[in-house]
């Protein structure tokens, strides 16, 4: 049995479609998405250059011809799990990077796929393994890689990362890992992690539950809408939700100049991603509490009230986050990381022991909503599981392409 403090992501069913579509169908695939996020207004504004995004992940395929010249391969973290000569997938982190920065191809880069912050740069950061990979067991088992994510934090923070999309999951929550989300808000860093897909499964109290790294006070957390932009089946719901966006039949790159559709809160979460760095190129010393209240204030369909624990604030606007994030250029406001634990200070669960991380409530949610309209440090987190049931559409034969 897999020990479920460790780090896991989990990959569905693979689907070939047919026939094959061409990638500026693949462009198209993505309109509905680009129309959500009011992306072409946005773009406006810019288009994220001079910005880093961390992709904690699987891993890249920088050679994607919609990531080529976009990617940096930084350390591996699972090094060890798989057996020597094993060559990684990196399934599940070029979809996630591509939706975050893919720049497209062919003339004018029309072809393929368009990331929310097509001129940012990624940071590959391999902390998962996938599925199918034969270490993964071993990864999901031995203790030497228990805290895997709190070091990768570390490491995309220390290589100058300013936003770090986070889709992988775990159920207990470690001193390290808490330790160092503080440390990234505390240099400024925007973290962003998924929440999760068992909304439609394991129910705790009339939510679902909570994991990690997500739940961690200061982390972005994102649900999943579907295509009439209401809370995704599948999508967890619970009072660390902060923002949505779409889930649901996502466009994205794969390894070798492949293309996905895939469902999850992680392809949320890389849009939400694109979205934040978008702001942090614009605006490179905004706080991270401020870049959540902007997303958080620019959302749109904003549920009853303007909050729920299914669909947060509400569905995240790229143009309206900008706009919103010019209000809040001229705060000084600086992320602490005063929610984080002191790790000078003793913990219930001992120093290596799993961490008993209080969650709000139901009772709590309008509180927090007022915390976040006053001070936009409602960037709360919660699950940040992979949920994908995917079909591959192949490239067309390179005649058809520029």
């Amino acid at each position: 049995m897999l020990r479920r403090s460790a780090v896991v992501a989990a990959l569905g069913p693979l689907l070939l479609a047919t026939p094959p579509v061409l990638a500026d169908d693949v462009r198209g695939g993505q309109q509905a998405v680009i129309e959500t996020l009011d992306l072409a207004e946005a773009w406006r504004t810019g288009r994220g250059a001079g910005v880093l995004v961390a992709v904690l992940d699987s891993g890249v395929d920088r050679r994607h011809r919609d990531l080529a010249g976009s990617v940096r391969v930084g350390k591996d973290f699972t090094e060890g799990a798989n057996p020597r000569g094993v060559t990684p997938r990196r399934l599940h982190g070029t979809y996630m990077a591509s939706l975050i920065a893919g720049h497209g191809h062919g003339p004018q880069g029309k072809r393929g796929i368009i990331g929310v912050a097509p001129e940012a740069d990624v940071l590959s950061v391999r902390v998962i393994l996938e599925d199918e990979e034969p270490g993964f067991r071993e990864f999901n088992s031995a203790e030497r890689f228990e805290n895997v994510v709190a070091r990768g934090i570390r490491y995309a923070v220390d290589e100058g990362a300013d936003v770090i999309n986070m889709s992988i999951s775990k159920e207990l929550a470690t001193r390290q890992e808490r330790a160092a989300i503080r440390y990234a808000i505390s240099k400024g860093v925007v973290l962003v992690a998924a929440a999760g897909n068992h909304g439609d499964g394991k129910i705790d109290r009339g939510f679902a539950p909570y994991s990690y790294p997500a739940a961690f006070p200061g982390v972005v957390s994102v649900g999943a809408t579907d295509r009439r932009l209401r809370r995704a089946a599948f999508s967890n719901w619970n009072s660390s939700v902060l923002v949505s966006a779409p889930g649901v039949d996502i466009m994205g790159a794969g390894p070798g100049d492949e293309y996905w559709v895939g469902r999850g809160t992680s392809q949320a979460t890389a849009l939400v991603s694109g979205v934040a760095a978008l702001i942090k190129a614009k605006y490179p010393d905004m706080s991270p509490p401020l870049v959540a209240r902007a997303l958080s204030t620019g959302a749109t369909d904003r549920p009853p009230g303007g909050y729920d624990t299914a669909t947060g604030f509400g569905v995240v606007n790229a143009a309206r986050a900008l706009s919103e994030a010019g209000k809040l250029a001229g705060h000084t406001e600086t992320a602490t990381g005063a929610e984080a634990h002191d790790p000078a200070q003793p913990l219930a669960g001992g120093d290596a022991g799993p961490v008993k991380v209080i969650t709000r409530d139901q009772r709590q949610v309008t509180l927090y909503s007022a915390i976040a309209a006053a001070a936009g440090a409602g960037a709360l987190a919660s699950l940040a599981v992979i949920f994908i049931l995917v079909r591959r559409v192949r490239r067309a034969q390179s005649s058809q392409e520029a």
